[in-house]
C-alpha cells in the first residue's frame, strides 16, 4: 500500500461517518414522528377542545376555592392543553386580590374570562403582613376591577378597618345585575368606630339578583333597599352604639319574606327600661322589660330553615324570635346569651303549629331544665342536641330522654347525635341509661343498678351482680322505636373515665373525649 492510498482511505472513513449521522438524524426524525403519531391516537387527544374545556373546569374547581396548582399544571402539560386552558374563560371567573395574589395576575385574569361572571374577593388579612400600603393597594385593585361590575357574580372583601372598607365601596356605583352574594368583613372595628357614616348608595341600588349578605361591622345604615328580598342574611360584630335595633332588625326580616338562613353573631344588646304602667301600644313587653317604639307585627318566614343567634344580645334575641313565624326552621343555634329560658317559650309556641327542627345547639347559656324538656317533648324530627358548657344538664333531663312512662311517647325518637361538651355535672348512671334505652330490642342491656362503688365495662356483665329484668317499654306495642345514638362528645367531660368511654365504645360507633387526667396516654378517640 502506498502512501498516496492513506489519504483516500480516512476520506472513505469521514464519508461513511457522515452517511451514518445523517442516518441516525433521520432515523431520530421518524422515531420522533413515530412517536406523535402513537401519541395522537391516545383517546384523550380525540377529546373535543370544549369537552376538554369542561374537564379543566370541573378539576380546578372541584372544592368551593379555586386550586392554582391544578391550572398551571394544567398548563404546562402540553402546548394543546395550554392553548385551551386560555381560551376557556370559565377558569379565569375567580380573582382574588392580596399580599399574595397580585394585581396583574387580575389583570390577567379578567382579560382572558372574557364575558362570563365573576367572583371577585379582595382579602388583605390584618393577621398577615402587608406592609404600609394596604390602602394604596386595595384602592388601585378596585380602579382596576370597577369596570367589569355589571359581570360580578359574587364579591367579598376582608379588610382590617372600616375607612378602607369606605373607600373601597365608594367606587362600587355602577349597576350590578348579576351579582347574587356581598360579603364584606371587618376586623378592627372597637378602633375604628369614629367612622360611622354610611357609604353612598351601592351598585346604583339595581342588584336584582343578589340573594346572600354577609357584613361584619359594616356599617351601610341597615338600607333596605340594599338587602331586601334575600335568602341569606349574616350580620355580626356591630358594638355599643353601632348595633342595630330590634326595629331595624325587624325591618330587615319584612324585606326578606323568602328568607332561608339567619345569623345575628357578636353585637351589644338593646337597650331596655324596667315595666312600668304605660298605655302605649308600641311597647313590647319582654318579661321583666320592654323595649320602646318597637314595631309588633308578625314576621312571616315560610322558608327560614337556619337561624343562628350568636352573642346577640337576649333582649334582642328573644324580642325578634317572639315577633316571627317559622314553620319550617330545621336549624336553630343560641349561644352565649346568658338565660335562653324566655327564648324557649316563644320556640315552644311556634311549636304547637309546626316546628321540624332536626339540631339544636345551645351553648354557654343557662335554661331552665324543665322548660328544655318539654320543648323536647314537641320536637319528634330532631336528629341533633347540642349542650355545650352548659351546667345546667342534670341527670333529669337525660332521664326524660330515656325510657317513658306508661301511655307516654319517646322524646325525640329520631335524636341520634348528642353532643355534651364541656358538661361537668353530667351524671354518668343517667348518660348509661339514655344510652341503653335507646338499643335496638335484641342488643338492649339488662336495666339494672349496679352497688355506687361498682362499675363495669360491658352492660351484658351486669348480670353478675343482680338478676337481670327487661327495660320496660311504655305506650304499647304499637309504640315507634327510637333511633340508636351514633355520636356522643363528651370533650371536656374530665368526670368520664377511660372505662366510661370503653364501655360506650361498645355500643355507639362514634365517641368523642379527650385524656382524663391519669389515665395514661390513650389519646382523643373519635
Amino acid at each position: 500500500m502506498t502512501k498516496e492510498s492513506i489519504p483516500h482511505l480516512r476520506e472513505a472513513i469521514q464519508s461513511l461517518e457522515s452517511k451514518m449521522a445523517s442516518l441516525l438524524s433521520e432515523r431520530e426524525m421518524l422515531e420522533s414522528r413515530l412517536e406523535q403519531a402513537v401519541r395522537l391516537q391516545s383517546p384523550i387527544h380525540r377529546l373535543p377542545n370544549e369537552l376538554l374545556a369542561s374537564i379543566f373546569v370541573n378539576g380546578v374547581f372541584d372544592t368551593e376555592e379555586e386550586d392554582p396548582l391544578m391550572l398551571s399544571n394544567v398548563m404546562l402539560v402540553c402546548r394543546h392543553w395550554s392553548a385551551v386552558a386560555v381560551d376557556t374563560p370559565m377558569l379565569w371567573s375567580k380573582i382574588v386580590v392580596s399580599n399574595h395574589h397580585s394585581t396583574d395576575r387580575a389583570k390577567i385574569k379578567l382579560a382572558r374570562s372574557k364575558s362570563v361572571p365573576l367572583d371577585i374577593s379582595i382579602d388583605f388579612n390584618p393577621r398577615l403582613e402587608h406592609g404600609g400600603q394596604v390602602t394604596q393597594n386595595i384602592v388601585y385593585a378596585m380602579d382596576i376591577l370597577r369596570p367589569s361590575i355589571y359581570r360580578w357574580r359574587s364579591f367579598s372583601m376582608l379588610l382590617p378597618n372600616r375607612a378602607q372598607a369606605h373607600a373601597a365601596l365608594m367606587r362600587c356605583r355602577d349597576p350590578a345585575p348579576l351579582l347574587e352574594v356581598f360579603s364584606v368583613r371587618v376586623f378592627h372595628s372597637m378602633q375604628e368606630d369614629h367612622h360611622a357614616s354610611a357609604p353612598p348608595p351601592l351598585f346604583s341600588e339595581f342588584t336584582p339578583r343578589l340573594q346572600s349578605c354577609s357584613f361584619t361591622s359594616f356599617n351601610f345604615g341597615w338600607d333596605l333597599r340594599l338587602v331586601s328580598g334575600l335568602r341569606v342574611l349574616k350580620l355580626g360584630g356591630y358594638w355599643n352604639g353601632f348595633s342595630p335595633s330590634v326595629t331595624a332588625v325587624l325591618d330587615m326580616l319584612r324585606a326578606c319574606p323568602q328568607l332561608e338562613e339567619l345569623a345575628l353573631r357578636n353585637m351589644s344588646d338593646v337597650d331596655s327600661e324596667p315595666v312600668s304602667s304605660t298605655n302605649d301600644l308600641s311597647l313590647t313587653t319582654t318579661d321583666d322589660f320592654f323595649l320602646p317604639n318597637t314595631d309588633s307585627r308578625t314576621v312571616h318566614l315560610p322558608k327560614l330553615i337556619k337561624a343562628s343567634f350568636y352573642y346577640s344580645g337576649i333582649l334582642r334575641t328573644q324580642t325578634v324570635l317572639g315577633q316571627l313565624v317559622f314553620p319550617a326552621l330545621q336549624n336553630l343555634e343560641l349561644c352565649y346569651l346568658d338565660n335562653v329560658t324566655p327564648v324557649l317559650k316563644y320556640l315552644a309556641k311556634q311549636s304547637l303549629t309546626s316546628l321540624p327542627l332536626r339540631r339544636l345547639r345551645i351553648e354557654s347559656s343557662f335554661f331552665n331544665e324543665l322548660k328544655l324538656a318539654m320543648f323536647l317533648r314537641r320536637l319528634p324530627s330532631l336528629t341533633t342536641l347540642e349542650l355545650i358548657d352548659a351546667e345546667d344538664v342534670s341527670a333529669n333531663l337525660l332521664k326524660g330522654l330515656s325510657t317513658p312512662s306508661s301511655g307516654q311517647t319517646w322524646i325525640c325518637p329520631k335524636l341520634d347525635t348528642l353532643d355534651l361538651s364541656g358538661c361537668t355535672a353530667l351524671d354518668w348512671d343517667a348518660l348509661r341509661t339514655f344510652i341503653e334505652s335507646r338499643l335496638p330490642p335484641h342488643s338492649r342491656a339488662a336495666n339494672v343498678t349496679l352497688p355506687p362503688s361498682t362499675f363495669v365495662a360491658s352492660a351484658s356483665a351486669q348480670a353478675m351482680y343482680q338478676h337481670p329484668r327487661g327495660v320496660a317499654r311504655g305506650g304499647g306495642s304499637g309504640m315507634v322505636e327510637p333511633k340508636r345514638v351514633k355520636s356522643v362528645d363528651l370533650t371536656r367531660c374530665h368526670q368520664i373515665s377511660k372505662e366510661m368511654v370503653q364501655w360506650l365504645k361498645v355500643y355507639i360507633p362514634e365517641v368523642k373525649c379527650e385524656v382524663p387526667k391519669g389515665e395514661g396516654s390513650w389519646g382523643v378517640d373519635r
